[in-house]
């Protein structure tokens, strides 16, 4: 048991934890306990960090929990996914942040480039070329269709973007892997999407040390099942709660058949969090704002009058003077107007005021930015590329793009290996069963199944603020030798270097056969100048 006590030194209150140990030295000794006490102050006051400080002003009151990952997200994750999901549907700020990461994450969708170990499978460079085609083609067959979806309604770039996009706005998602036989098909391999939502505890009861989440784990904190519901909790279907308990992973190919979607960011995470988290109350009180300074700016063009009268009526008396065939009608006082030239006489006592909000507001624009800057931070987004607004020079343009696309491309990395190569692993497994791609060896040793399974991803390019100037230094690197040809069309074009290269070869072959000029050598021409001012 511990007691706390509140010690004076130099004008500042620290306080210091009694112990037990403490209290019996007091008993026997009470100066000597007081030099105890007196010590661990001092050692309370200047041996500490200043930002746990307790006793600060600034600090007195800042005391917040120490729970682990999942005591801290779980409780507040339902409410985090509803706010997440009415600021994508009603705020703009917040809808534009979320398309721009999906837009240059995604994109068109990653495109598979096989890339099988040759040295280690012993493959020559025509033999390699070759089998990468054939499983290419193969690839397409599949993830080019609809079929691959249990809903059939997605091809596999949509699917690319439905699942990234739900792992922005809830945080996580759940990507089942069904086998399902359909025809014009020769692979029974399906995806199949579940909302972070329909993933929770049976009877959503209580969390439990091997059960959070509707996320079992084993001792070593893996998961090994996931308890699905029948339907969304918020469903408007009046069926009966059932849920459903799927194996993590298969339990003869020891492959995925779930596969979990969600950013970890603190060990034994159980569940994700939505990408809009730690600003959602700034952008809901931007998003307020912008509708009060709208509104005033309405208010204010509609140059609103008030009439003001000692005895209430206002312009009441003028609705007699109204009639319809003859009838008199009354008023109401909707129905008056200015108009153009217009003179009304007041009643004794009456007076006019007319509404001047004093809109727009000068302010609100800089103010905006402001808070839009320390937006932009939290999401990992450069304030230009947030807002779409580039009105600096091409140098920090272009930081400001290169600053993006180390977030876009971090993203992409973890969408492909999260993803992308897991459902392409679990693709390649039933194509190889099915004697349509030849891998030896792929099922006996797991280094031979691993060196077939190698792929690069390769999603849009990120564009260039001025192309001539990207071009330029993309040849310089190649010539330095500090990049590849294949590296820079895919960073630039998104594109694959030997298909491209291949139909170059092809245009030119042609064009010279024609005696036309090769247009496609540009060496030794003018360069035009630049428009962009630095």
């Amino acid at each position: 048991m511990s007691f706390s006590k509140s010690i004076n030194i130099a004008g500042r209150q620290v306080v210091v934890k009694e112990t037990a140990i403490d209290r019996l030295v007091g008993w026997i000794n009470p100066q000597k306990a007081l030099a105890r006490l007196g010590s661990r102050a001092l050692l309370e006051m200047h041996a500490r960090y200043v930002g746990a400080s307790k006793d600060r002003r600034a600090t007195r009151s800042w005391l917040p929990g120490g729970a682990d990952a999942d005591g801290e997200i779980l409780p507040d994750l339902e409410t985090l996914r509803a706010r997440s999901r009415d600021l994508l549907r009603n705020a703009p700020l917040a809808a534009g942040a979320v398309n721009t990461v999906v837009a240059n994450v995604v994109g068109s969708g990653l495109k598979l480039q096989a890339r099988p170990d040759r040295e280690y499978l012993g493959l020559a460079d025509q033999d390699a070329d070759r089998w990468e085609s054939s499983v290419e083609r193969e690839w397409r067959l599949w993830s080019e269709s609809a079929n691959l979806d249990a809903t059939r309604t997605l091809d596999f770039a949509a699917f690319q973007e439905l699942a990234f996009r739900q792992t922005l706005e809830n945080g996580d998602v759940f990507i089942l892997l069904p086998k399902i036989t359909r025809s014009g098909s020769p692979y029974s391999l399906c995806l199949q999407m579940v909302e972070g939502d329909r993933v929770c505890n049976p009877n959503f009861g209580i969390d439990k040390n091997n059960l959070a989440g509707g996320v079992e784990k084993d001792k070593h904190g893996a998961p090994i099942a996931y308890h699905i519901l029948n339907q969304h909790p918020g469903s408007r279907k009046f069926i009966e709660y059932r849920w459903k308990r799927l194996p993590a992973f298969g339990s003869k190919t020891n492959l995925r058949s779930v596969l979990h979607l969600y950013r970890m960011l603190r060990p034994d995470q159980s569940r994700g969090v939505p990408y809009l988290a730690p600003v959602i109350e700034p952008l809901k009180q931007l998003d307020r704002y912008t509708e009060a300074e709208i509104m005033a700016a309405v208010v204010s063009g509609m140059f609103t009058v008030f009439v003001k009268s000692e005895m209430g009526g206002g312009l009441a008396g003028m609705g007699a003077a109204q009639s319809v065939q003859g009838v008199p009608v009354a008023a109401s006082n909707d129905e008056y107007r200015l108009g153009n030239g217009s003179i009304i006489d007041l009643a004794t006592g009456e007076d006019v005021t007319i509404a001047n909000p004093g809109r727009p507001n000068t302010a609100f624009d800089p103010f905006i930015q402001a808070v839009l800057r320390q937006v932009g931070v939290a999401l990992e987004l450069p304030f230009e590329v947030l807002i779409k607004h580039y009105t600096a020079s091409y140098s920090a343009a272009r930081a400001a793009m290169l600053d993006a696309w180390k977030f876009f491309l971090g993203r992409r990395s973890w969408l492909s290996r999260s993803f992308c190569q897991p459902v392409y692993e679990a693709w390649l497994t039933e194509a190889v069963a099915l004697g349509r791609i030849a891998a030896p060896g792929f099922f006996t040793d797991p280094l031979i199944r691993k060196a077939w399974l190698g792929t690069e991803w390769v999603g849009p390019s990120r564009g260039q603020i001025d192309e001539l100037k990207e071009i330029k230094a993309a040849r310089e690197r190649i010539a330095a030798g500090v990049s590849t040809i294949s590296e820079v069309t895919a960073e630039m074009t998104g594109g694959d270097w030997e298909r491209k290269h291949a139909q170059r070869v092809k245009e030119t072959t042609l064009r010279q056969a024609a005696g036309l000029e090769n247009s496609l050598d540009y060496e030794g021409q003018k360069e035009p100048e630049t428009r962009i001012e630095e």
